[in-house]
């Protein structure tokens, strides 16, 4: 049996390969991540926002809510406290969500930005 050798394909700048654009990808990754950093900043942010209108909206009120909270919390049994954190978790998503609809303008900007980049 005889082996068949093709011959080397020849490279030319035709044929090459398209360089991978690693610096408008740093740029879209770093732009993704202020869009999420910001969002979960202001997510943070309804929270606060929560305990100061919960404190009559003064911070003496808000730390005296935030004392009793701790203090349940700390005695509560590990079922309550697993649901606590299930609760404190969805409403952190379903916030971070409902801003991120809400900001929605910026990640389109965002996308147009990459797609016309990509031209």
């Amino acid at each position: 049996m005889a082996t068949i050798v093709s011959p080397a394909p020849e490279h030319n700048a035709t044929s090459a390969r398209p360089r991978t654009d690693y610096g408008f990808a740093l740029y879209f990754m770093l732009r993704a991540t202020g869009f999420l950093a910001s969002t979960m900043l202001m997510a943070f942010g309804v929270y606060v926002l929560f305990f100061l209108a919960i404190g009559g909206f003064s911070l003496d009120g808000m730390m005296a809510h935030l004392a009793n909270m701790a203090g349940r919390y700390v005695e509560a049994e590990p079922s309550r406290i697993t649901g606590f954190k299930a609760i404190a978790g969805t409403t952190f998503l379903v916030s971070t969500l409902a801003i991120a609809f809400f900001r929605r303008h910026a990640l389109v900007a965002l996308l147009a930005d990459m797609k016309e980049n990509a031209k």
